[in-house]
């Protein structure tokens, strides 16, 4: 606004940064496609309204990426494979189509787990390639939003957009040291994203804050004609976001389930949650019941569900999927009828013990991941990487969320002694969104220091 600078020196600097991010050894790969051309006509027009004083939103000027599973025009709609999008997409994703509204300068696609199966954001095909940890580009993001959370964590956009349908916005937002908030089912609409998990499935954003994470919450989240599950949704508010202190809060806390994490993990998420504590919250002791169940059910809609429309690309285009997309495919054939319908009788007990919790408080509180991101290997770059052991456990806090339909909030509380990012997780009732992003505000004032990444652009420089 102060006309400092300008949209388009903000533009400029990052296409410098993404033919940086290309050369750089080993390459950071968070965008996969971008376009020079489209970067700077959108930057133009923005410059042009800042000029105008006729600005379109807070996001006006400001630079986004979407994960590859959206449609963005003019870009290849590939989901993290070799074999989708052989042409350039006509038509955007409802979010993709808000973010232009407002003004958004929308700087590429980002990179993904090859069609969203995994949490390591391992994708070793010739269009993606590996994604690194700008805190450690000898780790990985985390996926499926792997790119997305990368590029925020990087500086080269304070917004990226994912889906989370098993932790993939909260997983790489936790590893990468950013705050990730996964939507109530249903709120942001999934039009013109691959279907690949209709039950569990939502949209949500990647910021370097909370703040940011409320602004781009607030101008997603509505009704969409166009995707069904949404419509009857509650207006999205921000009420008492930015009240000075936690009064009145009841935080719900297993702990037996919330001390399933490393020790260094634990540590910093118990003295986040005193630090809560000592801002008048009061923290209730829980029981979420039946979590094994929880889990298991989860893991059979979900991949039931990705079976189910994937059932064509896994007969024709087997040969050119990576093994670890063959492998969880090939699991999910093993699956029922009967297995699916029991997991959804299952999903009915959980929202009704869930229902009985937030009765009585206002969120449950977990670490986000019980660890921090795991490391890469040689082996990893060329075949992929193939760890049920740590798909299952770094999903263990997240899954809760996707089969209810539940929000969460991933807020960096801290690193490691090796540097490497830790989170919490906040969950509320459904709709209640404006209550995890009151809490996550808070939950950013105990992390004393924000260490910079080793891998980080400037921007604004």
């Amino acid at each position: 606004r102060s006309g400092k600078l300008t949209p388009t020196q903000v533009a400029k600097n990052i296409i410098a940064m993404l033919e940086d991010c290309d050369k750089s050894e080993p390459p950071l790969r968070a965008i996969v496609q971008w376009d020079q051309e489209q970067i700077m006509l959108m930057a133009e027009a923005s410059t042009t309204r800042y000029r105008n004083k006729c600005t379109l939103s807070c996001l006006d000027g400001i630079p986004v990426c979407l994960k590859e599973e959206f449609k963005v025009v003019p870009y290849h709609h590939r989901v993290g494979t070799v074999y989708l999008g052989t042409q350039p997409e006509t038509e955007d994703a409802t979010v993709a189509k808000k973010l232009r509204e407002a003004g958004a300068i929308i700087i590429g696609v980002s990179n993904m787990h090859e069609l969203g199966t995994g949490t390591t954001g391992c994708n070793p095909n010739r269009y993606h390639k590996i994604p690194r940890n700008p805190y450690n580009p000898n780790h990985f993001t985390g996926g499926s939003s792997s790119g997305s959370a990368a590029a925020v964590a990087a500086g080269l956009c304070p917004v990226a957009i994912g889906t989370d349908g098993g932790g993939s916005v909260r997983i790489p937002a936790s590893f990468c040291g950013v705050v990730g908030l996964k939507g109530t089912f249903g709120r942001i609409s999934c039009h013109g994203s691959l279907p690949l998990s209709y039950s569990t499935v939502s949209v949500g954003p990647i910021c370097t804050s909370v703040a940011d994470a409320a602004i781009v919450y607030s101008i997603l989240a509505e009704p969409d004609l166009l995707y069904p599950y949404g419509l009857k949704q509650p207006k999205a508010t921000l009420s008492d976001m930015c009240a000075p202190d936690l009064k009145g809060l009841k935080l719900g806390v297993d702990w037996t389930f919330f001390k399933a994490c490393d020790a260094e993990v634990l540590s910093a998420c118990e003295k986040a949650v005193k630090h809560l504590q000592s801002l008048g919250a009061s923290v209730v002791e829980v029981s979420l019941p039946e979590m094994e169940e929880a889990r298991v059910a989860h893991v059979i809609c979900i991949l039931s569900e990705m079976r189910d429309f994937l059932q064509p690309d896994f007969n024709k285009h087997f040969h050119e999927m990576n093994l670890e997309t063959r492998a969880s495919l090939a699991l999910a054939c093993q699956f029922t009828a009967l297995d699916y319908i029991k997991a959804n009788r299952q999903r009915t007990r959980s929202m009704r013990f869930l229902q009985e919790i937030f009765s009585t408080v206002n969120c449950i509180l977990t670490p986000a991941i019980p660890c921090t991101a795991p490391r890469i290997y040689e082996s990893d770059l060329l075949t992929g990487s193939s760890d049920m052991s740590f798909t299952v456990r770094s999903m263990r806090f997240m899954q809760l969320g996707n089969f209810t339909g539940i929000p969460g909030l991933v807020v960096p509380i801290g690193y490691s002694t090796a540097g490497l990012p830790i989170s919490l997780q906040v969950m509320a009732k459904w709709w209640d969104e404006a209550v995890l992003l009151r809490i996550g505000l808070k939950l950013e004032q105990f992390r004393d220091q924000t260490k910079k990444p080793s891998i980080y652009y400037d921007i604004l420089a």
